[in-house]
């Protein structure tokens, strides 16, 4: 991001009771807030902070903060639908699908979205390579997963992103550690395969594109990777 650049922002409203500022152009970079307008607030350091991971990794950033202008270009509220696809207050929470995930993936948007991956995968395995079978399998009164739940939940949820494709899982793996080996490589193999699609499709009520895969998956990762940590503090 170069001087006064500006920065395209999708706002998600109503997930999980808070709402998610998306970087539309840097997938992974995101920040919550308990409305709109704290999320956009803490997108600011959300946004440099973003740069000094890639910086960590890279000498050849594609990411420069300057001057810049935050701008919502799109904001989707979040609802609840039912098995008939009718709005209740109990179901399936619709996430976010902007216009913006239209977009099909350049060749450039997936090389980049691959290199963000392998580093976000790192910072995981990293996260959790010092902790005891204890501590990976301690239970948190306040939490649904133990630090081992939630890295399986990781692997199981990039097999759920491709499944809204109907594209191929691989067999799962009794051991979580392989089986995010596993998920990983086949997610990394699917993703050239996807550049210039124009391929939305609706599955259980939801919209899906493979723009929206990169960017839930490096999300995703990053959001539990922040928790682990938390956790292993506590």
């Amino acid at each position: 991001m170069g001087k006064d650049t500006q920065i395209r922002v999708g706002l998600e409203n109503g997930n999980e009771g808070r709402s998610i500022a998306w970087a539309l152009d840097y997938p992974g970079c995101f920040a919550y807030g308990a409305d709109g307008s704290e999320a956009l607030i803490h997108l600011l350091r959300a946004l440099l902070k973003y740069q000094e991971w890639i910086e960590s990794h890279t000498p050849h950033s594609w990411v420069e903060i300057g001057d810049f202008d935050i701008r919502v270009v799109e904001t989707f509220d979040g609802y609840t639908i039912n098995q008939d696809y009718e709005l209740a207050a109990e179901g399936y929470h619709v996430d976010a699908f902007f216009r913006d995930d239209w977009r099909p993936l350049t060749q450039v948007d997936i090389e980049r979205g691959l290199t963000l991956l392998r580093w976000s995968r790192a910072n995981l395995l990293e996260a959790v390579e010092d902790l005891s079978a204890e501590q990976l399998d301690r239970t948190y009164p306040t939490e649904r997963w133990s630090i081992r739940g939630i890295l399986s939940h990781v692997a199981n949820a990039e097999n759920w992103y491709l499944d809204r494709f109907n594209l191929p899982t691989p067999a799962e793996s009794t051991d979580v550690f392989e089986r995010l080996v596993v998920v990983r490589t086949h997610l990394e193999t699917m993703l050239p395969s996807l550049a210039g699609k124009e391929w939305v499709v609706g599955v259980d009520g939801e919209l899906w594109s493979p723009r929206k895969l990169l960017r839930r998956c490096l999300w995703h990762e990053r959001d539990h990777t922040g928790h682990i940590h938390r956790l292993a503090l506590s």
